[in-house]
């Protein structure tokens, strides 16, 4: 009996000591894989941008501006008063509605209502998040958003599609400065 135990205890050391490392079952991806992946975006963007183009052209009425942030936008009021911008931590209150490039309504001003949002503290439309920031109280702005700004290669599950360029127009009723901010 002494002598299974110190067999067991022998075997038991000694049968575990050579531990070799596996190799992982999934590899991580190719390069090759990487780069068809990004030109294939890049190519979904500039025909995302090429149709965003060709909206803004046939507007004649309007003159757009294509902001630092990948959007496009055009004031409809806008206020050459010296007023605040809103800042990082100040809460805006405003309206909007979202329209596809044909002009179809996805979601009216009276379906969203007013919308109460915390400057860069909260999640929303990427586009509209850095739009806002142009914005005085009282300007009108609309926004032509692309996917990858907007609801990306997900859209909302409702009823903005895959990779769809946006179009809102927004309404900033109020800025409520953040105590906070030092000046």
């Amino acid at each position: 009996m002494k002598i299974k135990g110190i067999f067991l205890l022998v075997l038991l050391c000694f049968g575990c000591s050579k531990n070799e490392a596996r190799r992982p079952v999934n590899p991580r991806p190719s390069s090759t894989l990487l780069s068809e992946t990004v030109a294939t975006s890049k190519v979904l963007n500039a025909q995302e941008v090429a149709q965003i183009q060709t909206y803004i052209n046939k507007d004649t009425a309007q003159n757009y501006t294509v902001s630092k942030n990948g959007f496009w936008y055009v004031y409809h009021n806008k206020i050459h008063e010296n007023r605040p911008l809103p800042s990082f931590g100040d809460e805006v209150l405003f309206e909007y509605n979202i329209t596809d490039l044909q002009g179809s309504v996805l979601y009216s001003k009276e379906t969203l209502g007013v919308k109460k949002y915390i400057i860069d503290q909260e999640d929303f439309i990427s586009g509209l998040q850095k739009g806002i920031k142009l914005m005085k109280v009282g300007e009108i702005i609309t926004f032509v958003i692309p996917s990858y700004h907007a609801f990306g290669i997900a859209g909302d599950g409702n009823k903005i599609e895959v990779n769809q360029t946006i179009i809102s127009t927004v309404t900033l009723l109020n800025i409520k400065k953040n105590k906070d901010e030092n000046n």
